[in-house]
């Protein structure tokens, strides 16, 4: 996409947030009386309808959840106004994207004369003539539902950010932007979405952030401070050298992902190594010219077979999803050329292989989309705004894919679940938490879902970063099953939990089982070894509120953020996983990152590949990168 696009882009989105964040904070003070200083009225005005009251409810605990994770009055009020106005402008976007795939039929682009809409108004001809928009207002919140199903994260309107809808002006000019003749070529590319989501937070935002103060002092500032697109052939140079790798040395080279992957780096002189063969000393290379060292014999040690259904790939800081996306692609392929191969290894889960559970190629390959997203890749982020734009952008991926073997919509298999996880503060609310655990039943798991509340304090800044797994170390009690049956009767209380509330405390029960269940994913995942992690992670100094924690776990790479995801992916990796990486390249000279090189790097995970990439490549950020694998 070309620069000209995407300011085109970063114009419209600036436009259309200012838009929804001016029509938000003036209905909250003006009609729902909740004043930007944090003033909540205490007694709801009579112009209030039966509904609206209920609506204000949401809006109110909404904000009042998130003063409980320590934010201000104002603030929390400000940062409810922008979870609103991305959520429905993401919303609407989204609609765009699945109009050009024809997931969807015309809904947005010609607004009230849509196609949809007017076979929608053929079914119940009143709508047409109510006041306001009302009725399309109900066509496009039926959409929503409808994709909920499978894209719950973004398209839930039970969620409190879905209260607020933009007035009828408000709600024209806005598609009048998406609309736009300079647009209409963005909708069908996969990357929009990511564009949008890099540019609802300015330049001039985020500068402004860093003249104020030289660490984030929050999570949305490391967030939005390190918000920066990769390029696509960085995002393919890492991934052909990590689960292109991984492939083409389980299938000793025969693969088609030989010649697909055209940055996987590959040596004349490769001999693979049978199981149980030793790699033998390696030869001297003194005096060797290039040419000679490029076509000298290098030993490839096996590398077992794996059913793809084990093969697990995680972005510890996925962003919009950029990796998942590319390494998705690759799966497919991998999963057609795995299905053929009459050496299968048997999944791990199941105990057979691939062919037995799916004899016939085509229900395989209808399938695949789905066993990719549940099995295969992982994501974690800090932004709710990235897990709404990953998930999206995978289940349209998933949707190109069924269409690409001609499935026809109606045919194909829902996708109910994607490993996009939130790291996020657990509900800190002690009356609420006080009430849960009791309600749990057994003193061990209330102790363990304590612990995890008090762990997750620093999520929201530092992610995976937090070793979650140890927590499950009990005094007295060895080490629990991680998850398995705690996590069951955690989240089946959660449920139980909601479901009891009386309607004044639902909103506050179910944003505290949300929390919650994010909580458990993240801990789950932190349990759990990849065979790839891929990542463009925040650089940078921790924020001020985690640095005392963060120093205290990465002694050894406490300089600079990525340096502590990088060792931290590691640790994720199985033995002879694969990890590949864009940060800044001061790691690999600078005297204050020796300890990271040699104790780390060196011992623990040589690099593989490397490429110095040096300035201009991560779009506005001021850096020189380097790209590297490590295995």
């Amino acid at each position: 996409m070309d620069k000209d696009t995407r300011n085109a882009i970063e114009r419209a989105t600036q436009k259309g947030r200012r838009l929804l964040q001016d029509d938000f904070a003036a209905q909250l003070e003006g009609h729902f009386d909740v004043l930007l200083s944090g003033v909540v009225a205490a007694k709801v005005g009579p112009h209030l309808s039966a509904r609206e009251q209920l609506q204000r409810e949401k809006i109110v605990a909404a904000i009042e959840h998130k003063r409980a994770a320590g934010m201000k009055p104002d603030d929390a009020v400000a940062d409810y106004i922008r979870d609103a106005a991305f959520t429905t402008l993401n919303r609407l976007v989204a609609l765009k994207m699945l109009e050009a795939r024809e997931l969807v039929q015309e809904c947005i682009s010609r607004g009230e004369q849509s196609g949809g809409y007017k076979e929608f108004c053929g079914l119940a001809p009143g709508l047409a003539l109510l006041p306001d928009a009302a009725g399309y207002r109900l066509y496009v919140e039926s959409l929503f539902d409808e994709l909920s199903v499978e894209i719950k994260v973004l398209f839930d309107r039970r969620d409190a950010a879905s209260v607020l809808w933009p007035r009828r002006q408000t709600f024209d000019d806005l598609l009048a932007i998406l609309n736009a003749q300079e647009l209409s070529g963005v909708w069908a590319e996969d990357e929009t979405i990511g564009w949008v989501y890099q540019y609802f937070n300015s330049g001039d935002e985020r500068r402004a952030m860093r003249d104020a103060s030289q660490a984030p002092r929050n999570s949305r500032e490391l967030a939005v401070r390190n918000q920066f697109f990769t390029p696509r052939y960085v995002v393919q140079f890492l991934t052909d050298n990590t689960l292109g790798r991984t492939w083409y040395e389980m299938r000793k080279g025969d693969t088609v992902l030989r010649d697909r992957c055209e940055y996987l780096v590959r040596r004349p002189g490769e001999v693979f190594l049978a199981e149980g063969e030793k790699v033998p000393p390696e030869e001297s290379t003194e005096g060797m010219s290039q040419e000679e060292l490029l076509r000298r014999t290098v030993h490839v040690a096996h590398r077992p077979k794996k059913d793809p259904r084990d093969l697990r790939i995680l972005d510890p800081a996925c962003g919009s999803g950029h990796f998942l996306l590319y390494a998705f692609d690759l799966l497919l392929a991998i999963y057609d050329e795995a299905w053929a191969d009459p050496d299968q290894p048997k999944n791990e889960a199941t105990g057979h292989t691939l062919a037995f559970d799916f004899p016939d190629r085509q229900a395989l390959l209808r399938e695949v989309p789905v066993l990719v997203l549940q099995h295969n890749l992982h994501g974690v982020d800090i932004d709710p705004r990235c897990t709404q734009i990953s998930q999206l952008a995978l289940w349209m991926r998933a949707q190109r894919a069924f269409r690409n073997i001609g499935l026809p919509r109606a045919e194909r298999p829902r996708i109910r679940r994607s490993n996009i996880v939130l790291a996020e503060p657990m509900p800190g609310e002690g009356d609420l938490l006080g009430d849960f655990t009791a309600s749990l039943g057994d003193p061990m798991l209330g102790e363990l879902f304590t612990k995890l509340v008090d762990a997750m304090k620093l999520a929201g800044e530092l992610g995976l970063l937090l070793r979650l797994e140890q927590i499950v170390r009990m005094p007295g009690k060895g080490q629990l099953e991680l998850l398995a049956p705690p996590e069951e009767r955690i989240h089946s209380t959660l449920l139980r939990f909601l479901n009891t509330a009386g309607t004044d405390q639902r909103t506050r029960r179910r944003l505290f089982a949300d929390d919650a269940d994010h909580g458990l994913a993240l801990l789950e995942l932190a349990g759990q070894r990849f065979d790839v992690v891929l990542m463009n992670p925040p650089f940078g100094a921790c924020g001020a509120g985690a640095k005392k924690e963060f120093e205290k776990a990465f002694p050894r790479s406490r300089n600079d953020l990525y340096a502590a995801f990088v060792e931290r992916g590691i640790e994720c990796l199985h033995r002879r996983g694969l990890l590949g990486a864009i940060t800044s390249r001061t790691g690999f000279f600078l005297s204050s990152f020796q300890k990271w090189r040699e104790e780390v790097l060196l011992k623990e995970a040589p690099p593989t590949v490397f490429a110095d990439l040096g300035g201009g490549v991560l779009d506005s950020a001021m850096v020189e990168t380097a790209a590297y694998c490590l295995e």
